[in-house]
């Protein structure tokens, strides 16, 4: 991955000279500091054990593996952007500035150029990111394709316990935890629960019912930092016809702290307090499992499901941004 420029120290460093660089050009242990660094704002800012990512970033990086971008302010890294690719798309991981750096445009600088290669680079149709550290960056200004939507994080503590529903409403729907089986039914339940969503703007893997499919398997299966927690995750069912009404997903992140990794209902049973009634019985099982705290992310135009975790003692912790470009998309989506 080529370097897109060469820029003078304004907003990083006075009168040192900033350079954008290959991770590749790097030698080996030199993203350690960094690493270390992010780990610990991970657990401190996010409740969040990042180190298991942290390890499989350092393994990649040595084995000139990991695509992205460095910051050099003189001899010093003053911050990496890396990403992933598949199937045309890529993904940016992170881009991450120390907080010595944090006071210029550090963080732009590191996101316009990965941006600016990556929409270059050929096959990639499609870039994501979704930055839970970074303040909010400025996009590249060439391409008015690229979507910018911000985003919350959230917590509550795990106790007390949610009260019981609208039990007349809930009575038409059985709650079945987590089983492999229950793997096509949850796909389905994501992907139709998105039809039209604004968060299918921002993550293609609710587009399509293959790409929710790959979604579940990837959450279930291979789940990186996080450890998926089936005890607590719930596919919801309409007793008179069997079809998927809505599914509520978790994973543990750290030691006692737990993630809403997805919660939704199909168009057709909404209002019927099923959200509410998933999010109650995850949140019960969560506090037999350990759980301290639960968290969760959630766009901030999504003013329904903010009702529901408001409701429900979730508070608003962080601000993040997400963005999102298609080759193929109209001009000026957001």
């Amino acid at each position: 991955m080529a370097p897109q420029a060469v820029l003078a120290g304004e907003g990083v460093s006075e009168g040192r000279e900033t350079r954008i660089v290959d991770l590749r050009d790097l030698r080996a242990g030199d993203l350690d500091p960094l690493l270390r660094e992010q780990t610990e704002e991970w657990a401190h800012e996010l409740d969040w054990d990042f180190s298991k990512s942290a390890d499989l970033l350092r393994q990649l990086f040595d084995a000139r593996e990991l695509a992205g971008l460095a910051l050099l302010d003189g001899r010093d890294i003053a911050g990496f952007a890396y990403c992933g690719f598949s199937s045309g798309k890529a993904h940016v991981g992170d881009v991450y500035v120390p907080p010595p750096w944090r006071n210029g445009n550090a963080e732009t600088v590191l996101f316009q150029a990965l941006f600016n290669v990556l929409m270059d680079a050929p096959g990639v149709e499609r870039i994501e990111a979704q930055l839970m550290l970074a303040r909010q960056v400025q996009p590249p200004d060439r391409d008015c394709r690229i979507g910018s939507f911000e985003r919350l994080f959230m917590t509550r503590d795990a106790a007390p316990s949610l009260p019981p529903g609208n039990a007349s409403n809930t009575s038409r729907f059985r709650f079945e935890p987590w089983e492999d089986r229950h793997s096509e039914a949850a796909a389905f339940a994501l992907w139709q629960a998105h039809a039209g969503h604004v968060d299918a703007q921002i993550s293609d893997q609710y587009r399509t019912l293959a790409a929710s499919s790959r979604f579940i398997q990837e959450l279930v299966r291979f789940p990186g930092c996080a450890s998926f927690c089936p005890s607590a995750s719930y596919v919801a069912f309409e007793n008179a016809t069997g079809h998927p009404a809505g599914i509520s997903l978790i994973s543990f992140v750290a030691p006692g702290i737990a993630h809403l990794a997805e919660l939704c209902v199909t168009p057709e049973f909404r209002g019927a307090g099923l959200g509410y009634e998933l999010l109650r019985q995850s949140s019960a099982a969560l506090a037999d499992a350990g759980a301290q705290r639960i968290s969760l992310t959630v766009t901030a135009g999504n003013d329904d499901a903010l009702r529901l975790y408001r409701r429900c003692g979730f508070r608003q912790t962080r601000r993040f941004y997400a963005y999102a470009w298609d080759r193929s998309a109209r001009p000026a989506f957001s």
